[in-house]
Order: structure tokens, then sequence, then C-alpha cells
């Protein structure tokens, strides 16, 4: 619900970036004064009245959209994700740049979770072996189980957590790295390529940045070795694609179960649709009706915070 001590609408326009759902599209006309890129090409002056952004976690914003908007103040993604600005960029400009956490680690962790057993348990290929009448002229070869298998998290934040909360009720061990040792009940790696060597399965959820930039590369990939699945629900700048189907091709790794990419939409003629032992899914991990409705909601609310109050209510750290 809105905070109804806010006011109705913030001053100035609202741009707004990427395809939202009609539900979320009337949530924010409700409450901003929008307007499009097709609307500032149409009416330019309509440039200097723009004090807010709000886009899809995917999307990039430009320096020179961001030089065009004189008034500009706050970014507000609707994802976790806010790679899609130079941050450093954005504090000399002095803008504020919100994200919505928490509102989808359950749904992304969920996917996950659902990208595993589909690699593991090769549902997709049963779903098509099935429909296809093979099952008239015998049975569906045997799968792997996900029970007693060791999942290597790279990313342990809110949804690493909750990723292995909910594997660890697969009697899955988990063990994970990240920039440090966060002192819990897991084993931490400092390397992930040691992470990697001890695991069945790397499940990726950590940030894309230039920290993590092809983080997943040939060296992981190969101490994950043939019998090892790969899954990314985090960003594809992450893993280092032409290494992944080099390992996938020359059969160094098991498979994987792909949610994000280098270039999205994937594109027609990717590598990656020739390979069997690959699951992929559209960049979906945040994607239900409740949970989209909430990280808008949020979304929403950090820009009416910061124009009320002058602190939005979920801000990132600029660098």
């Amino acid at each position: 619900m809105i905070d109804r001590s806010l006011p109705a609408r913030p001053p100035g326009r609202v741009l707004y970036l990427g395809d939202f759902p009609a539900a979320t599209q009337t949530l924010f006309a409700d409450a901003f004064e929008l307007v499009s890129p097709a609307d500032l090409d149409a009416t330019p002056a309509l440039r200097e009245q723009v004090r807010a952004i709000v886009l899809r976690s995917a999307f990039k914003v430009p320096a020179v959209l961001l030089d065009s908007l004189p008034a500009l103040e706050i970014v507000a993604f609707c994802g976790v994700g806010y790679d899609g600005i130079d941050l450093v960029d954005a504090a000399a400009r002095n803008l504020v740049v919100t994200n919505t956490p928490e509102v989808l680690n359950a749904a992304v962790a969920e996917l996950a979770l659902g990208l595993t057993l589909c690699a593991l348990r090769r549902l997709p290929q049963a779903d098509r072996f099935t429909r296809a009448g093979h099952w008239q002229n015998g049975m569906f070869p045997l799968a792997t189980s996900l029970a007693g298998k060791r999942a290597g998290i790279v990313g342990l934040g809110r949804i690493g957590r909750e990723i292995a909360r909910r594997l660890a009720a697969f009697d899955v061990t988990c063990a994970y790295h990240g920039p440090r040792d966060q002192h819990n009940e897991l084993r931490y790696f400092a390397d992930v390529v040691e992470l990697a060597r001890e695991s069945d399965l790397l499940v990726v959820c950590c940030p894309g940045n230039a920290q993590t930039r092809h983080l997943i590369n040939a060296r992981v990939l190969d101490a994950l070795g043939p019998q090892g699945t790969l899954v990314n629900v985090a960003r594809g700048s992450v893993v280092d694609e032409a290494a992944l189907v080099d390992a996938l091709r020359d059969g160094r790794i098991g498979g994987a179960a792909l949610d994000v990419y280098a270039h999205e939409p994937l594109e027609r003629d990717s590598p990656l649709f020739a390979f069997d032992n690959v699951v992929l899914s559209p960049h979906i991990a945040s994607a239900t009706h409740e949970t989209r409705m909430r990280m808008a909601e949020l979304t929403r609310d950090n820009v009416l915070r910061h124009f009320a109050t002058g602190h939005a209510i979920t801000p990132v750290a600029l660098l």
C-alpha cells in the first residue's frame, strides 16, 4: 500500500524505461507524471522537467541520456540489479540510485531451484519425450538426483542464503564464495576455482559488476568438471559465455541451466541452443505477479519518499 503521508505525485516528470506489465504501468501512472523516451524525442523541452527515472533492472542508463536531463535527481531500478548505471558517474552527478532488495528473494531462489531440478532430472527433455509419443517405444533415460549433492553458492547475499536454505531441504550440502567470510555454518572458499572443484552444482547469484565480470571462466568450469552443472540466476556478465560454450562442446562440463545471458534477449543464433544438456529461461527469476507488484510498489515509494523527505527507502551505496 502507498504511504498516504507522501505526496500523491512528485514534482516534475518521471521517465520510464522498458516495458512494464499493465498493472505496474497503471501503478506508476497513478503516482507519477510519466513520460517515455518517445515523448522526449517528440517534445525535447520535457527533458528539463524530468526529475526521476524508473526502469527495469535489465535496462541501461547511458551517460548521454543523463546529460540530457538537467533536473534529474533519482534513478529507481525496479529490480535488485543496478549495473545498468555507472555508480561513479551517478555519484559525480549527485544522483540517488535505488533498487528493490528483499522483495524478490523468494522468487529468484524458487527459479534457481527449479532450474537445478530441470537440469538434473531433465524435466524439459522428459516433457518433450512424452509429448512426442516416445514413451510408447520405451522408457525415458535415467537422470540425476539432487539429494546428496554438493552445491557451491557464488554470492551468499540475501538471494544466495535463500537458495542455500531451499537446497538444504533436499539434503544438499552447501558452501559459498564471496568477497569475505561471513563466519556462518557454511564452508567458505576464498577461491571460486576451489569452490567449483568441491561442488557438483555451481549456483551463481552474485551482483553483476566490474569485479564479477567473467568470474566464472574456463578455469572455474574445468574445476566444476564433466559431472558438474552450472546454474546462473545472477547476470550474464558474470559467466564467460564463450568459455561456457567451449566447455559444453568439449564435454568439460556436465550441463548448465541459465536465466541470464551475455546479450539479452538471447540471440537467435546463440550456440547455447545446440546443447540438449542446457536449460534456458528468458530472464524470469523475479517474474511472478506477486513479486513484480511488490517490486513496483517499492520502486514507486522510493521515488515518492525521496521527493517528500530527501531520503529514499532502499538507496544503493554509490562508489
